[in-house]
Parts: structure tokens; C-alpha cells; sequence
């Protein structure tokens, strides 16, 4: 079983977003017995509470199933649980590196970092400025880039 964590700041626009994402993808392959996803917030300011209708809404619109995902904080038992831990800005990253064990930082990857071309670059938080739809892009072009990296590498 490989385990992949999505993080944002407080789990309730990107890394949700990426979680549904990823399972349907997961799902639509038959991979669901191979792939376990879940996603966490560095914040625990957010806790209990269901996606953002911004992001809601985007997912929605392309069909994509969310039912089940509130948010919550990343706990050090995640650091253990998942073979990839993939945040959404630089910032979630450092503060991933902060709190993960010296053994699991190895986990830890920006997610438009599996694209060459977007390496270092992050995917603004929609929070501010509700640009969810280009949430959505940016993971519908670095989500299928990830699996295929996990079909190669652990499966």
C-alpha cells in the first residue's frame, strides 16, 4: 500500500481539492487497493470544517466526488503513515520540514516540482483571491504526473 498526503494551510481549498482529485484518479484506474489519499493542514484553525465552496464548487463542475473530506492538522503519526507528502507552497513546505522526523523530510515534495518546467513554483492559496479554477488546472496537470511517479516508483 502506498500512502500520499496532500497539504495546504488549513485543508479546506488546495489539498482537499487534490485529495478528491487523486482518489477519483486512483479510483478510475483500479488502483484503490494500492493507493490510500488523505490530506491535512499545517493550521489547525480550520479543523472540522468541509471544503471551501469555492472549492466545492470547482469540483462539483467537473464531477468529482468530495464527500467525506474536513479538514485537519497534520499530527506526527501522518510523518509515519505517508510514503509521500506533497504540500502546495514553499511555505508549507518549510514548515513540513520543521516538523517531520529527520528520517521522513526525505517524503516531502512541492507539488509542481514533478513538472520540470513549474520546479520551485507553488500553487497560490485560492483563499485570497478565489481563483479556484486555477487551482484546478494547476492539479489536473501535476496530479496525473504524481501517479504515473508512483506507479513507477512503489507500485
Amino acid at each position: 500500500m502506498t500512502n500520499v498526503l496532500f497539504v495546504c494551510l488549513g485543508n479546506i481549498c488546495r489539498s482537499p481539492m487534490a485529495e478528491a482529485m487523486f482518489r477519483t484518479m486512483v479510483k478510475n484506474e483500479g488502483l484503490q487497493t494500492q493507493i490510500q489519499v488523505d490530506s491535512a493542514g499545517i493550521s489547525s484553525e480550520e479543523q472540522g470544517n468541509p471544503p471551501h465552496p469555492g472549492a466545492q464548487a470547482v469540483l462539483e463542475k467537473h464531477g468529482i466526488d468530495f464527500s467525506g473530506i474536513v479538514s485537519r492538522p497534520i499530527t506526527p503519526k501522518d510523518f509515519g503513515w505517508a510514503d509521500l507528502i506533497i504540500g502546495m507552497d514553499s511555505q508549507n513546505i518549510h514548515y513540513l520540514k520543521q516538523l517531520s522526523p529527520e528520517a521522513d523530510k526525505k517524503k516531502i515534495h512541492l507539488c509542481l516540482d514533478i513538472i520540470p518546467t513549474q520546479m520551485g513554483q507553488d500553487i497560490p492559496d485560492p483563499w485570497y483571491d478565489h481563483k479556484f479554477g486555477r487551482t484546478y488546472s494547476q492539479l489536473s496537470e501535476s496530479l496525473p504526473k504524481w501517479l504515473d511517479y508512483i506507479k513507477t516508483n512503489f507500485l
